[in-house]
């Protein structure tokens, strides 16, 4: 059982001195019956509630797919850019909401957003060792050698080494590749290649684990997540499927989002 006003406020932009004051306006029915006290206990399962004639949903957790475009930083709160929760649409704003795992801020693709702590940290701890995937352009085309340094860990920012991390070019066109990397340093996939003597031009993230974007998700828009697409994500697939994949949809991924 919980509180009315705490179902309530967790679940809309109200804050609880906003529901205590919709409750003695008579705006707050549950079950179809008015209610003004809210300390009342409800069973967010089993019982209905409104307010303004809108019903709320209960969901234990929320789970968004976001493109994220150019401009905006994967924060809660920024004083300087906009952030992406601000990309969120109304009817999927719930609080607590925050992105798990990071982009650059001219970094694009697949953020994942949630208000589940205990998910985020199994998508974000290193021992999990869940693979995302980039599809990156590159001001130099791609040369074979990158293999083994990826491979065999490259160390970057004088003594810090990566993890193996996986890369293959796109066959349509050499200055494009495929990156699989389970860890999230703070400019990795850039800073990789430049330790290789190249550079990235732009950097599209295609995947989370076992989850690809959804194709016709246009930059800036959302799409929630069921409870078997939470799982698809949680699982990993082997690189050369994934390659196989963005290799198929590679020039959707161009047009759809000017790569």
């Amino acid at each position: 059982m919980e509180r009315l006003d705490k179902f309530i406020s967790e679940r809309t932009e109200l804050s609880r001195k906003d529901v205590k004051t919709a409750l003695k306006k008579g705006e707050v029915r549950v079950n179809g019956k008015a209610v003004k006290d809210p300390a009342q206990k409800i069973s967010p399962e089993n019982d209905t509630v409104e307010i303004n004639g809108k019903k709320l949903i209960y969901k234990p957790h929320t789970y968004i797919m976001l493109n994220k475009p150019d401009g905006y930083v994967c924060s809660t709160r920024d004083g300087l850019s906009e952030t992406v929760l601000g990309l969120v649409p109304d009817e999927l704003r719930v609080k607590g909401l925050f992105p798990a795992g990071r982009l650059d801020k001219d970094s694009r693709g697949f953020v994942f957003l949630t208000d589940d702590g205990a998910l985020a940290h199994r998508i974000l701890s290193p021992k999990k060792h869940l693979t995302k995937y980039y599809l990156v352009k590159l001001w130099e085309e791609y040369k074979t050698e990158y293999e083994k340094a990826f491979s065999d860990g490259l160390v970057i920012d004088g003594d810090e080494k990566c993890l193996p991390a996986k890369v293959s070019p796109i066959t349509h066109d050499k200055k494009y590749a495929l990156v699989g990397l389970c860890e999230g340093k703070f400019h990795q996939v850039k800073i990789m290649f430049q330790a290789v003597g190249n550079r990235v031009e732009v950097l599209f993230r295609v995947q989370i684990g076992g989850l690809p974007i959804d194709g016709n998700l246009a930059p800036g828009e959302c799409l929630e997540l069921l409870n078997n697409d939470v799982e698809k994500m949680l699982s990993e697939v082997g690189f050369k499927d994934v390659l196989k994949s963005v290799e198929k949809d590679f020039w959707a991924y161009l047009i759809n989002n000017k790569l």
